[in-house]
């Protein structure tokens, strides 16, 4: 694994110990733990995908494993690290909802990573924030950092939520999935990204939310 995305992936780390650390309130020892092993088994699950779907047999190729560079399927990636989460914290839906502003937080970390890989910028930019990479004069949008910024607002957002069942998780899939969508246009990408998975996300983390709400309600 090169050094620069080892670190990424660190601040990735930090950006859950933090959200932990302050937000779930000891009420969970183990949350840390099982957010790192939602990570990794949605990357790895992630790697995989990309692999066979660029022709690449994981099995045969297992170097590539940790190209992560080379491509991440965003949608299995999430899938399988939403179920390892829920499954390894007993099942819960509140153990999801506790822990969705760590996991925010977790993805701002990894977002503003680009800046140890030389990786934030995308499209061309004129605005006085844009800046340009090593050896070329044209300025771009540094997306990696509004990604960042984004989950960083959303965490904020959703710990402020009331801790019933669902509200919190479904939130914070709307927030993730609209934060990329929202950024996909400035991204440097040929076929423009899995933007029908993220509205998905955002539709289906909205309507999650909003059930969840209206059977607090109904209870109350």
């Amino acid at each position: 694994m090169e050094f620069t995305l080892l670190w990424a992936a660190l601040t990735g780390v930090a950006g859950l110990w933090i959200g932990v650390r302050f937000w779930a309130h000891g009420e969970m020892d183990s949350l840390f733990d099982n957010l790192l092993l939602a990570a990794g088994v949605g990357l790895l699950g992630g790697r995989v995908t990309a692999m066979v779907a660029q022709g690449l047999n994981p099995v045969t190729n297992l170097g590539d494993l940790i190209i992560v560079r080379g491509g991440v399927s965003t949608v299995t990636a999430t899938v399988l690290a939403v179920a390892t989460l829920y499954l390894s914290t007993g099942r819960e839906i509140r153990a999801l909802d506790m822990a969705a502003p760590a996991a925010l937080l977790g993805l701002a970390g990894w977002h503003l990573g680009c800046l140890w890989r030389g990786a934030c910028l995308g499209t061309a930019s004129n605005l006085p924030w844009a800046w340009s990479g090593a050896g070329s004069d044209i300025t771009r949008h540094p997306v990696e950092i509004y990604a960042a910024l984004g989950m960083a607002l959303g965490a904020l957002v959703v710990n402020r939520l009331p801790m019933h069942t669902g509200i919190r998780s479904g939130t914070a899939l709307a927030l993730a999935s609209g934060v990329r969508l929202g950024t996909e246009p400035f991204r440097l990408s040929i076929t423009g990204g899995p933007v029908e998975w993220y509205a998905v996300g955002v539709v289906l983390g909205v309507a999650a939310a909003a059930f969840s709400a209206g059977r607090q309600r109904k209870r109350t």
